[in-house]
């Protein structure tokens, strides 16, 4: 069920059959006019200034909103493409995501800065993040979190799902994958969660929960529990963070306490980090 502030449900990750991404238009020419009309978008959304107004960082945030959908359409549409064996269409596709990859303005500000510290041109990496931070604040936060509470250290990784999204319709289906780790001396076990779930316009919503996956574990001294879940989403990048309620296991009436989830972003353009 969607709630009011716009934000979708939690749903499990679990195995379904991909359904066909359905065209409007249809067929080959449908594949290149909406092609087209994205690298549009794209052309149009890269060629404003930063001075606008509305969201977080004014237009610039809007426009790489803009951005962001287009590549989502455009990896949707190689996918379908390929699907349906039309792999001269495929290519060109693929041609079209190298090209707006090597020119979207966030991601070389990122590739520059990254080049930047292994050089250790810190003054040329500081002023590359003061632009990001300018053009797309969300950019600077990474698809993984890690944060260590009392010894239980949560390690969160998300990726976007192509097959399970629809752009055309602003439906963006991303998963994660959680690892806990109890690098403590004693018992613990997750009884509740809480995640607070913000969608790139801004909304928020907190969403709470027994356990994770239908299971309340016990996770012993020096070892770990991983499940894997997503998170449908309306706008083509956003953010989670949240806690795990935990309690130590090896005493009677012991108090909870909340184990952090620190930030990690929901993006269809993701970023560098290494797979968890």
């Amino acid at each position: 069920m969607q709630s009011p502030s716009g934000l979708k449900a939690f749903v499990d990750l679990n195995p379904r059959a991909r359904a066909c991404f359905s065209l409007r238009c249809g067929g080959r020419v449908g594949f290149r006019d909406l092609a087209r009309r994205n690298l549009q978008i794209v052309a149009c959304s890269s060629s404003k200034g930063g001075g606008g107004e509305g969201g977080e960082g004014g237009g610039s945030s809007s426009s790489f909103a803009s951005r962001s959908h287009a590549y989502a359409l455009l990896k949707q549409q190689m996918e379908v493409a390929a699907k349906f064996e039309d792999y001269k269409e495929a290519a060109r596709l693929r041609d079209s995501l190298r090209l707006f990859e090597e020119e979207e303005p966030v991601l070389r500000l990122r590739r520059a800065m990254k080049e930047a510290v292994a050089d250790e041109r810190f003054e040329d990496a500081a002023k590359y993040r003061d632009e990001l931070k300018l053009l797309a604040p969300h950019s600077l936060l990474k698809c993984s979190s890690d944060a260590t509470t009392l010894g239980i250290r949560v390690q969160v990784r998300s990726v976007y799902i192509e097959g399970r999204s629809q752009p055309s319709k602003g439906q963006y289906f991303f998963a994660y994958r959680i690892r806990i780790t109890n690098n403590s001396d004693r018992p613990v076990q997750l009884l509740r969660r809480h995640w607070i779930v913000t969608d790139a316009n801004g909304r928020t919503e907190n969403i709470w929960g027994i356990g994770v996956i239908g299971e309340q574990p016990v996770i012993l001294p020096k070892t770990g529990f991983e499940y894997s879940s997503a998170c449908p989403l309306c706008t083509p990048s956003g953010r989670m963070e949240g806690d795990f309620e935990m309690k130590h296991t090896d005493r009677i009436g012991t108090s909870t306490f909340n184990v952090a989830i620190a930030p990690f972003s929901l993006s269809v353009i993701g970023d560098d980090s290494d797979i968890m």
